[in-house]
């Protein structure tokens, strides 16, 4: 079958011949249709500091999906050669105190699928049963392949009660737009998403109706003074992983307030806890999806007419698969899909 593989050590992937995945007992082999390419793939098309020294090469990757079952093994209950599915990609153990508690999320042996193990840019990829979902007909191929990220963005916005509140997320690439999509809908009164990139904020106001801010550009006091604001944000969804984004939206809170953490910094920052701390505030660190809690709201957002198929922006064929990377390198793209059929 073809497989886009990180044989290389350096930038770029591999197209090529690889084989075909076999299935066990409790494992279902899927026919891929559509992928998305996630930021942790670009990271490993660009084989920086991190990708270099946990890569393990030659790898399959990609690890956001959809499919179709075409073989399921013996043991497997409830799913069937056909169906329309997508997968956890966090594939956790069954030792730890998390996974025994039955907080999958937290398990600190998870094996993540394209990164530890073979992943989805494939034309087939075997996963366990028990991390395969069923998608309902609402739910295109397309939007199917990017319930990853999604689910990120399920994670944490519902962390927190929205309903009525003043919502702040810093950061506007796709899973911050997603949240601002996914607050809106659940009854956010105010929802501001910041990004010093104003191709993003476009994109942004094409997926939701969330106010929009750009930081070299604008006051963010005079922004909340505009809006209404007399003492604060409520929520904070820190997506960006940038420090003055951090920063910015600690100032911004109001006492009390509580705030996400999704962005991941590329290095170590300078972070004023005193800040935090004097403001009362609650951080929660968010990391991945909550096994499977997140992925049953988040096809119930979508089931109640959440939309955000406008995030993906460029669709090509596995075989543009450069194009498409380089692509997403320029900073001029939001989800970007690749179809397998």
């Amino acid at each position: 079958m073809k497989a886009l593989v990180k044989d290389i050590d350096g930038i770029g992937l591999t197209l090529r011949e690889v084989e075909k995945p076999t299935i066990q007992a409790n494992e279902v082999l899927i026919k891929i249709k559509s992928t998305a390419i996630c930021g942790t793939d670009l990271h490993i098309w660009n084989w920086d500091a991190w990708a270099s020294s946990t890569i393990k090469i030659p790898m399959t990757v990609g690890h956001e999906f959809m499919g179709e079952i075409e073989e399921i093994g013996e043991n497997v209950e409830n799913l069937s050669v056909g169906m329309r599915v997508s997968a956890e990609g966090h594939i956790a153990g069954s030792n730890s105190r998390n996974a025994k508690a039955g907080k999958l999320h937290l398990d600190p042996d998870t094996v993540n699928l394209g990164v530890d193990r073979e992943g989805a840019f494939a034309e087939y990829l075997m996963m366990p049963a028990s991390n395969v979902v069923a998608l309902p007909e609402s739910v295109s191929n397309e939007v199917g392949s990017i319930l990853d990220p999604f689910g990120n963005a399920v994670h944490a916005t519902l962390s927190f009660d929205l309903v009525g509140e003043d919502v702040l997320i810093t950061g506007a690439g796709p899973i911050g737009i997603m949240s601002a999509a996914i607050a809106e809908h659940v009854g956010a009164r105010n929802v501001l998403i910041s990004d010093i990139n104003d191709e993003r904020l476009k994109l942004a106001q094409k997926v939701c109706n969330a106010e929009t801010f750009n930081p070299t550009k604008e006051n963010l006091k005079e922004k909340m003074k505009s809006m209404g604001l007399k003492e604060g944000f409520d929520i904070g969804l820190e997506m960006s992983g940038s420090e003055a984004a951090l920063d910015q939206m600690v100032d911004a809170m109001i006492m009390g307030g509580k705030v996400a953490l999704l962005g991941i910094p590329p290095e170590k920052i300078n972070f004023d806890l005193s800040k935090v701390i004097f403001k009362a505030l609650t951080l929660k660190a968010i990391y991945g999806r909550e096994v499977f809690e997140t992925w049953y709201k988040g096809l119930a957002l979508l089931d109640s007419g959440l939309d955000i198929k406008n995030i993906i922006t460029h669709t090509f064929h596995y075989t543009e698969f450069e194009e498409a990377f380089n692509l997403l390198n320029s900073g001029k793209a939001g989800k970007v899909v690749l179809n397998w059929h």
